[in-house]
């Protein structure tokens, strides 16, 4: 994979990096953003069905939600960490040479937004696995017509959102993983 990066890009001049380092930022930034809000509210709209309904003893989907939101906070910083990376390449691309970040600088930003991104994508898969086990398993051990008479056994969509949610932040942190990799790829 490497080898066919290295022959298909061209070898990055300082100028060159920093335009695609903005564009990939400015990319990265809106496209998690817009992810991440949509699995914030998603989110807020789960945890506020969950705590106005009826009482529910799922510990499971309880578990899913605090991994969601703690994903949802390293989506935050992996936004902001997106819109320093605009920062870095705004300053690389200044005719002003002291103003310039040190390339191991560059790198070390990169790494960081690629190591949080991987841990937040960690994090929302396993949540999205708990929901999403919690949600088959209690379907399977209620027989059909069963739950409309039982309600702490009826499923209920709320519950489903929070898998929408973890799904949404694999997404956002899939695309920051992947422009952090492809330009850590790029500039060595």
């Amino acid at each position: 994979m490497s080898e066919l990066l290295q022959t298909s890009l061209p070898t990055p001049t300082k100028q060159r990096f920093a335009a695609t380092f903005r564009v990939v930022s400015r990319f990265s930034f809106w496209i998690q953003l817009a992810l991440a809000s949509t699995s914030g509210i998603v989110l807020i709209f789960a945890i506020f069905s969950r705590s106005l309904s009826v009482a529910t003893d799922n510990a499971a989907i309880s578990l899913s939600i605090f991994l969601a939101i703690v994903g949802v906070l390293l989506a935050a910083f992996r936004i902001f960490w997106a819109f320093r990376g605009r920062v870095l390449a705004r300053r690389l691309q200044s005719s002003d040479r002291e103003l310039h970040p040190r390339k191991e600088e560059v790198i070390q930003a990169l790494k960081i937004g690629l190591i949080v991104s991987f841990v937040g994508m960690l994090l929302a898969f396993i949540a999205s696995e708990v929901s999403a086990i919690a949600i088959l398993s209690q379907s399977l051990a209620v027989p059909q017509g069963v739950a409309v008479y039982q309600q702490g056994n009826v499923i209920r969509s709320f519950d489903i959102l929070v898998i929408l949610a973890n799904v949404n932040l694999i997404g956002t942190h899939l695309v920051g993983s992947l422009t952090s990799l492809g330009l850590l790829e790029w500039i060595d």
